[in-house]
């Protein structure tokens, strides 16, 4: 069973993932359907609190409070009373105070979250943290992989890109490996945090070894806005060596699938025919995003209903 939060994926059971994937099933027929006024959540509020510039992942929390009919509010840290010098906690307790329910948290600091959830009755679901995780990324994304597979055991999936800085990468990894899926790295020396073999992924030495015979592959955004100068000489010649187009793909399994969290580097991780091409899930993968924000809103609110009694 689901705990109160949602924090990582390091520390959550395969049980309590496959439960999330098993719901948004039923969630995303729903969305199918074009039924976008349930009445799951009604009397519930749902406030997101970003303390970084998002709208794929704000924007995909925010439509799925609402179809399931609960409030949503929108808090920016830009307009915020944290301006001010309101602390994490004090903003959490304001909300608490307010009698909010889920509280949906992006943060620059790895731990945010965690430390947020502590001091407060509502719900808390980390939307990413620093450089840590992003759970509900990697939820989605195996979402996909087994609305494709069927299973996501015995999966080979190529992960390339900017590892280092990504807490998708690393939540991904997390979520992959419990499920039985076998993790391919690859990016440049810079680009790789230590210690991903010690958490179960495989560090192929090329593009190709990565690649050959992968069910997935898997785009990383370079993240400019985290790193520092001369992590590789230009965006060109990242995408001349460590980029993804078509003639590497041929290395792929038959029927392969890409996939990538966004907003895309056109022509850096990925070619524009890699993203518009017949494999790419990309733009389904948004879809399958608020079918899975759907499933665990209505899983935390369930289980928290059941925990007052």
């Amino acid at each position: 069973m689901l705990g109160k939060d949602l924090l990582g994926l390091c520390d959550a059971s395969a049980e309590d993932i496959m439960l999330i994937l098993d719901t948004a099933v039923n969630m995303k027929k729903l969305l199918t359907q074009n039924l976008k006024k349930l009445p799951h959540l009604q009397g519930r509020t749902v406030t997101t609190l970003f303390y970084e510039n998002s709208t794929r992942t704000r924007v995909s929390f925010e439509l799925a409070a609402k179809y399931l009919g609960a409030g949503t509010v929108n808090v920016s840290a830009s307009s915020s009373s944290v301006q001010k010098g309101e602390t994490l906690i004090d903003t959490g307790k304001t909300l608490d105070a307010m009698k909010n329910d889920v509280i949906v948290i992006r943060h620059p600091m790895g731990g945010a979250p965690h430390l947020l959830a502590k001091n407060v009755r509502a719900s808390v679901i980390n939307a990413g943290d620093g450089m840590n995780e992003h759970p509900t990324q990697a939820l989605l994304d195996l979402f996909t992989m087994r609305e494709k597979f069927g299973s996501v055991k015995g999966l080979k999936v190529a992960i390339l890109g900017d590892i280092k800085h990504s807490r998708v990468a690393k939540s991904n990894l997390f979520g992959l490996t419990k499920l039985g899926a076998k993790v391919y790295m690859y990016a440049p020396a810079t680009l790789i945090p230590q210690g991903m073999e010690r958490m179960g992924a495989v560090m192929a030495k090329s593009r190709r070894e990565a690649i050959a015979g992968a069910d997935v592959v898997m785009g990383l955004r370079i993240q400019l806005e985290r790193q520092q100068g001369g992590l590789f000489p230009s965006l060109s010649e990242y995408n001349r060596f460590y980029g993804v187009d078509g003639s590497e793909l041929k290395f792929a399994a038959p029927e392969h699938i890409v996939m990538h969290p966004g907003p895309v580097n056109r022509g850096v991780e990925l070619t524009s025919s890699v993203i518009d091409g017949d494999s790419s899930k990309i733009t389904e993968q948004v879809l399958n995003g608020v079918a899975v924000r759907m499933a665990l809103l209505f899983l935390l609110a369930r289980q928290n209903k059941e925990a007052a009694k």
